[in-house]
């Protein structure tokens, strides 16, 4: 077991010198500035401009409303701190995304699973919790000490042999499933949580999140087990939305009074 020492040392080490707290309050590693990944995101934004089309009119506008009332949800240094903006996707996939630095992404095949403001409220709301909570940081910044970590253990133990090579494998496959795929799962599942508390801060009924994964369920496709995914399953997910829900609601409840009464038409 003495990989598993060199690997435990190493994670250790980076822990102590670049530790950092999530929004929940949980432990995190954060080996990146937020300038380099926010240069990242804006990087990858052009990017994905550059390859796929996007779309303008009635659709955007209702993708910008839906996530203009999200934002102005957020304290105001959190407004500050990102350069929020949101394009929609010509693509079939039913998809969405947040990147370092603010930038959104909804796919125009979305807009037929999320079916109406609230709905994709959720999501959205989803993808700007990632971006709050600097999971791709620590996604980054897991990768790394465990790529180091690896390398380490390889020259360390002098497995430059056919079996050493093999037994890299298998030891790169034991930190895939156990330390990345399990990192992956817990930053979806908080960016549930912290997603469906924006929503309801922002006036958007937080119900709707329960409905969005109905209509995901529906849409069909099998999935690999829960620990092998980089995703809960929706099962998992549902259950962790429900947990929350009477809170989500009492927040739901004070923005309404409050005067929070999001009204996107949907084109």
């Amino acid at each position: 077991m003495r990989w598993f020492h060199l690997l435990a040392a190493g994670a250790l080490s980076l822990t102590l010198t670049a530790c950092a707290t999530s929004p929940t309050g949980r432990q995190q590693l954060t080996l990146v500035s937020d300038a380099q990944l926010n240069q990242m995101g804006a990087q990858a934004f052009q990017q994905y401009q550059q390859d796929l089309p996007t779309v303008g009119g009635t659709t955007h506008r209702y993708v910008q409303c839906v996530a203009d009332a999200l934002v102005s949800a957020l304290p105001a240094e959190q407004q500050r701190g990102q350069d929020w903006q949101i394009r929609v996707f010509e693509s079939d996939q039913a998809n969405a995304f947040a990147l370092p630095g603010g930038y959104m992404g909804v796919n125009t095949g979305l807009l037929q699973v999320a079916r109406d403001q609230d709905q994709l409220a959720a999501v959205i709301g989803h993808e700007i919790a990632h971006v709050l909570a600097r999971h791709a940081n620590e996604r980054v910044s897991t990768q790394t000490a465990t790529q180091l970590g690896l390398s380490v253990l390889s020259s360390a133990s002098g497995m430059q042999g056919p079996g050493g090579q093999q037994m890299m494998g298998a030891l790169g496959l034991g930190a895939q499933y156990g330390i990345l795929l399990p990192f992956s799962r817990r930053h979806e599942s908080e960016a549930d949580v912290l997603g469906l508390e924006l929503m309801a801060d922002a006036g958007f009924d937080p119900r709707a999140s329960l409905a969005l994964w109905e209509n995901m369920s529906a849409q069909g496709g099998g999935q690999p087990p829960a620990w092998m995914s980089s995703h809960p399953s929706h099962g998992q997910r549902v259950g962790g939305l429900q947990a929350q829900m009477d809170s989500a609601l009492a927040r739901y409840q004070q923005a309404r009074q409050a005067g929070r009464t999001p009204n996107c038409p949907r084109p």
